[in-house]
């Protein structure tokens, strides 16, 4: 179902309601059918301003006024428990339906202003320090609620207030992994905006608020699969361009296998590609496949390298759009091999200062004097510059190295030979663009065509059918990204699993509120993170 069409059904059966209950409040029952007057006319039976409706019109803030209004109209028929406050929000249409169609139900006048008249009579009695009224009126007070009342109408406030501005406006994410280290580092607490490359409305509506897809401790999706509403985003306030940090849902997330220490999808798996203590756990039944709706697909945070429509190449390392070397990230890393006499003293005191983490060096996997390390451009100057001795020096990867092939698209007979740092030439689909398709670039884009376009893709022998016609081109319903990490050599990105579709971008980063020093308390804040911009990383 649509976004739209739910909103539709939903307002088509409150003005119902609303039609049946404005006759028993001795209003015109057809003003209950009349866009805009519905709710002016509901203001003044429960004694707000007619102007009140107006916040209707404001996103986010009408929700928590619709709300307000919904439990208000309830209290106007004398109806002030706990529960009877749930239903009128849950189930607005319905127990308004009940209250007009019942004849027991009565509307007793605006609430609003008799609970208004009852305190300040209240606050009388307790100047004029009247003992007995003020007990004869404690007694009798229908607004009075038990302490555990007031707690919890104020955690569900304040849980609801919190997931709605995680649901439409800005969200936390942290950096689990060292893939955009120089730029996001593992242990940056962010905030995301989720407008600003355009708001994609909720699609999974049934979960538990503020938790993305997982329960802690229990090991259970937080969420349930339907209802579900279609895809649907607004317009964005800014565009994604070239090297612009994105947050996104993990284009192969839609099936995975869940382990403590992280999260495998089922085509590493059915690529060979996980190690083969999490493959046992899968092939002996132990580990079950999760299928998650895109929205509760796990997040990634990488940049936008190439845009919809680019001719995209990497040579040696370089990315090249339309045959013109590309910008590179400020703090682009690499891994190099480090090479040092066993005699030379080398004083690793200042890498945490320098950025440079354990991850990126482990000098107990070194062998004889050759050790790897991860480095940006500041970085290796500065580890240089420790000893006359010291040698770094890039690891060439050349197209039919070894372990070529083994990226996407993952087809060895018609790209055999593509590696991290040689890689393409590959068209990034843009929406509305038409390509010929074949056996010899079918690969990069089957996913494309079957998955996330949703199109019935067969192939046999040499020709490739589309919703059982033969196909020899193919249009694009939507853009794609190319998304790589500025650590070049650590990052699980396009190289891996190809394009990310428009309807995956969640957000573009703002700030970072908090930073551990690599992701660990016990390693201290890195103060000078705190309170920086993401987007200026």
């Amino acid at each position: 179902m649509s976004f739209t069409i739910f909103f539709l059904l939903s307002y088509i059966l409150l003005s119902i309601s609303l039609y049946f209950l404005f006759e028993k409040c001795g209003e015109s029952k057809v003003s209950g059918l009349i866009p805009g007057l519905n709710f002016v006319v509901w203001c003044r039976l429960i004694g707000r301003k007619p102007t009140h409706a107006l916040f209707l019109l404001f996103p986010i803030v009408n929700i928590f006024i619709y709300a307000g209004m919904a439990i208000d109209m309830v209290r106007s028929f004398k109806r002030y428990t706990f529960w009877e406050s749930v239903l009128a929000v849950l189930f607005t249409p319905f127990f308004f339906l009940y209250l007009a169609r019942n004849e027991k139900e009565v509307y007793d006048g605006p609430a609003i202003p008799k609970e208004k008249a009852f305190r300040e009579e209240l606050q009388k009695a307790r100047e004029a320090k009247n003992t007995r009224a003020l007990k004869k009126l404690e007694e009798s007070s229908p607004y009075r609620k038990s302490a555990i009342r007031e707690w919890a109408e104020a955690i569900i406030f304040a849980v609801f207030a919190a997931a709605f501005i995680r649901m439409f406006l800005i969200e936390a994410y942290v950096i689990p992994t060292s893939s955009m280290e120089g730029s996001l580092m593992v242990g940056d607490f962010l905030f995301v905006s989720k407008p600003a490359y355009g708001l994609r409305l909720p699609q999974t509506v049934a979960m538990i608020p503020l938790l993305h897809n997982r329960i802690p401790y229990i090991d259970r999706e937080s969420y349930l699969r339907n209802p579900s509403l279609a895809y649907k985003r607004l317009p964005a306030l800014t565009k994604i361009d070239h090297n612009s940090p994105v947050v996104f849902n993990y284009p192969e997330g839609d099936s995975v296998y869940i382990f403590p220490e992280r999260t495998w999808s089922v085509y590493d798996y059915r690529r060979g590609s996980i190690p083969s203590s999490f493959a046992g756990a899968i092939q002996s039944g132990l580990k079950q496949m999760t299928t998650r709706p895109m929205d509760k697909m796990d997040h990634y945070i990488k940049r936008c390298i190439g845009l919809p429509g680019d001719h995209l190449e990497i040579r040696d390392r370089q990315v090249y759009i339309a045959d013109k070397a590309a910008a590179n990230p400020k703090n682009i890393q690499f891994v190099y091999k480090l090479i040092k006499n066993p005699s030379i003293s080398f004083n690793t005191v200042n890498f945490a200062k320098w950025g440079i983490s354990a991850e990126d060096y482990n000098p107990n996997a070194s062998v004889g004097d050759t050790s790897y390390i991860v480095l940006n451009a500041e970085q290796k100057e500065k580890v240089l510059s420790l000893d006359k001795g010291i040698k770094i020096e890039h690891i060439p990867m050349p197209k039919g190295s070894p372990g070529s092939g083994n990226y996407f698209p993952y087809d060895r007979i018609h790209f055999p030979d593509w590696t991290l740092d040689n890689y393409g030439p590959i068209y990034i689909p843009q929406k509305g663009a038409t390509i010929k398709i074949s056996p010899a670039n079918i690969a990069l884009y089957r996913r494309v065509i079957s998955v996330y376009e949703k199109n019935k893709l067969l192939e046999k022998g040499d020709k490739i059918y589309i919703n059982g016609k033969e196909a020899t081109k193919y249009t694009f319903k939507q853009n794609y990204y190319w998304m790589m990490g500025d650590n070049r050599h650590n990052s699980e990105d396009s190289r891996y699993w190809g394009f990310v579709p428009e309807d995956h971008v969640v957000g573009r980063p703002l700030l970072i509120w908090f930073s551990l020093n690599e992701g660990k308390a016990s390693n201290g804040i890195n103060w000078k993170r705190v309170f920086t911009l993401a987007s200026n990383k």
